[in-house]
């Protein structure tokens, strides 16, 4: 536990060839010394976000961001307070803020690296890491723009009680597709079908769910979180001119070597797409889409729930809860309750 004087972060330690170790982090609490100059802000870190793109993360190959070093703190979008900032900055003490803030209680960031939060009608401040964040915008962008869903289509959507799937199944009945929604836990299905309206849940490891599957009909849009098995049985399962959304792969993100697909062919037949995208991409249009996001919350249309592991030092045990299916709801840790009087900073 860090003092007034030092605090605690979680560094990258070395790279895992498979799952999470318990080598893969380490512990260190460093003396608590910032001083921004220019557009610097100093954050107290309140809260941050585990996701399943935290694999890849650690992954020292080509993606979209660069790999976490050795011995850098592990990347994390997180919540904060501004608790100090540089003479430039047009941040000031107390804002809430926003930003790639990682594994620490304290992080220091440039202005341009944060967004100020201001709290919609029927919001919350973790609504930005999930519904108002980078899982709502996930889901929002890549059914809409890339999934291109459109009313009376059949939507499919794998990991579907995550934080982007459970939005998913909540956007695609809004536009009026047949949502049938994929999970892994009885709980996790019923919560899809009586509180979020899917029209038909299936469980995965249900002994029958491959025929059940089939059973449902053709798809026209497929949003795959988990890739793998998965979207091998989607290839063989698709509509003329299906759209097949690639989110994640969760299924295969801890593999040495992924599993290659084998009804890819059906995607020249039905003259199918199968795209991947980036959120990061729709940067620009942003701004709009929280705006709709934040009125389906601001009427109670649009349903979340988190699950909340307390303390910093707890993150890298929670870390493969994601992996396993143990979470249930947008998987955040608390690392504090914002500054305190004793902070010496």
């Amino acid at each position: 536990m860090s003092s007034s004087s030092t605090y605690t972060r979680i560094v990258l330690n070395e790279r895992p060839k498979a799952d999470f170790e318990p080598n893969t982090f380490r512990t260190e609490v460093v003396p608590l010394e910032f001083n921004p100059t220019n557009d610097e802000v100093v954050v107290h870190v309140t809260d941050i976000s585990l996701d399943p793109a935290m694999r890849g993360f650690v992954r020292d190959v080509r993606s979209y961001l660069p790999p976490v070093k050795i011995g850098a703190v592990m990347r994390a979008t997180g919540l904060g307070v501004v608790v100090k900032a540089g003479p430039k900055s047009n941040f000031k003490k107390g804002d809430n803020v926003m930003g790639p803030v990682g594994f620490t209680e304290y992080a220091m960031l440039k202005e341009g690296q944060l967004e100020k939060l201001d709290l919609p009608k029927g919001g919350q401040l973790l609504d930005f890491l999930n519904t108002l964040g980078l899982p709502g915008l996930t889901a929002y962008f890549g059914l809409h723009n890339v999934g291109k869903i459109k009313k009376g289509e059949r939507l499919f959507v794998s990991g579907a009680a995550g934080a982007v799937g459970s939005l998913v199944v909540q956007l695609g009945k809004k536009a009026g597709a047949e949502v049938i929604a994929i999970a892994g836990t009885q709980e996790k299905c019923d919560w899809l079908k009586n509180e979020l309206g899917a029209d038909k849940v299936l469980n995965y490891k249900s002994p029958t769910f491959r025929k059940d599957f089939r059973k449902c009909g053709y798809l026209d849009v497929f949003f795959d979180n988990v890739g793998g098995d998965m979207l091998d049985l989607a290839l063989g399962n698709l509509n003329l001119n299906a759209r097949i959304v690639l989110c994640g792969a969760i299924s295969d993100y801890n593999a040495v070597q992924p599993k290659g697909l084998k009804n890819y062919m059906t995607l020249i037949s039905q003259r199918a797409t199968i795209q991947g995208f980036v959120i990061f991409d729709f940067e620009k249009e942003y701004k709009a889409a929280r705006a709709e996001l934040a009125g389906y919350l601001a009427e109670g249309s649009v349903k979340r729930k988190f699950h909340i592991v307390e303390g910093l030092t707890q993150a890298p045990a929670a870390l493969p809860m994601l992996f396993s299916g143990k979470n249930d709801g947008k998987l955040v840790v608390k690392v504090s309750n914002g500054p305190t009087a004793s902070a010496k900073l």
